[in-house]
């Protein structure tokens, strides 16, 4: 019997958001993450109808499919009131939410996912990524065309393939019953986590020998350090012996206010408001689009189309970047050509057009005219100048050198 030995819920608007639009539920059997979007207008909304919605489910189950069944009736119930929801405030048109719960029963669990929140397990200390994100990137990803590294930064990061709300009748949700044994440790949580702090940084602080609260504080305290660019919520989930003490469930985000819509929210939401003096990640607003194959399609051609643009532009300050890199040259061996200098030359002073140095297998520099002075005639003061050489300023300067040279052997 897998029993629940602990359990946490934490949810931070973090450093840029002007309000939560995520949710946390702990229950006694059941835990979810829902993140809202929608913008300004009804993320908050539609994580919270959800999540009231889900909780129901939280309860003692015969049989691990009749979990399975109740949970899936939850979420697609979730779908509808969102749905209903919209038809009656029009204002909430285009919200939705992603949702991954967690219903514990019996040795095992049920999963229910849909959009990019995440589960995570850490089992005899290897942490592993149990859902699928529903988003464009991810998509990107399975196909090869991208690696997970380019996902994060990428211009479409933000586009979820499928969601909870008005967008859709039937939303394709994945449900699994996956194996529990004390000892195991699952996560939920928004992007806000995933998309901020490093899996390696994850384990690490999933591994460590504290309670389930604290887990949750160190995780969401490491999105804040990393800038908190989005809600980040958390709920962490240990499975163990002896069992948790009966408590009220946990609920934290959006989902612990009273709903509000329409102008009624706006006075609760800009309390919310924080500036800060600097934006350290660029904030994008999670948004919805067909899960159809043409309309993915559509995506990676244009994709593509973006990816030509931006190599052509690299491509053109490179060419930009070189022809100024000559231009420099020439104006640069143009200038060297404007000086002169008297040095030696089959052993006689001669009168150099440039300047003394090269530049690596360049020479910059070439013999003008050579006179009939001997070096060796010259004083030994003279000698060691001219092959020193003797810097002049143009032509008819160095040619007042030579006569000066000349003139001393006198």
């Amino acid at each position: 019997m897998a029993n629940v030995k602990a359990s946490a819920a934490v949810s931070h608007v973090g450093k840029v958001r002007s309000n939560n639009q995520d949710s946390g539920y702990a229950g006694r059997r059941l835990f979810l993450v829902a993140d809202g979007m929608g913008g300004h207008a009804g993320g908050d909304v539609a994580s919270a109808i959800a999540t009231q919605r889900i909780a129901e489910a939280d309860a003692d189950y015969p049989s691990a499919p009749a979990a399975a069944a109740a949970l899936e009736e939850a979420l697609a119930s979730a779908n509808r009131r969102l749905a209903e929801t919209v038809r009656d405030h029009s204002e909430l048109t285009g919200m939705g939410t992603t949702v991954s719960a967690l219903l514990v029963r019996g040795d095992g669990v049920v999963l229910s996912h849909i959009g990019d929140s995440r589960v995570y397990l850490l089992r005899s200390g290897e942490l592993s990524q149990i859902t699928t994100d529903h988003t464009f990137v991810q998509r990107l990803v399975d196909a090869g065309r991208i690696t997970a590294e380019e996902a994060m930064v990428h211009p479409r990061r933000s586009v979820l393939m499928r969601v909870l709300g008005d967008v859709e009748s039937s939303p394709e949700v994945d449900t699994m019953m996956l194996d529990t044994r004390p000892g195991d440790r699952w996560m939920l949580c928004s992007d806000g986590l995933s998309g901020v702090v490093a899996f390696e940084d994850i384990l690490e602080m999933m591994s460590a020998d504290v309670g389930a609260k604290q887990v949750a504080d160190r995780l969401v305290k490491a999105s804040l350090d990393g800038g908190a660019p989005d809600n980040v919520t958390v709920v962490v989930v240990d499975i163990g012996e002896p069992p948790a003490p009966e408590t009220p469930p946990l609920v934290v985000g959006s989902a612990a206010a009273p709903l509000a819509f329409g102008a009624a929210a706006e006075p609760a939401r800009s309390r919310g408001i924080r500036l800060t003096p600097f934006r350290p990640h660029p904030v994008q607003e999670t948004h919805f689009e067909p899960d159809s194959a043409d309309f993915f399609d559509e995506l990676i051609e244009e994709d593509e189309r973006r990816r030509r643009r931006r190599t052509i532009m690299w491509g053109l300050w490179i060419v930009l970047l070189i022809g100024a890199i000559v231009a420099a040259f020439a104006l640069g061996y143009q200038w060297t050509q404007t000086r002169y200098y008297v040095g030696e030359y089959n052993g006689r002073v001669a009168i150099y057009q440039g300047i003394q140095q090269d530049l690596g297998p360049i020479s910059l520099h070439e013999l003008h005219s050579e006179t009939r002075i001997d070096i060796a005639d010259l004083r030994t003061y003279d000698q060691q100048r001219v092959e020193q050489s003797i810097s002049a300023g143009s032509l008819n300067e160095a040619i007042r050198i030579v006569k000066r040279l000349e003139e001393s052997l006198d």
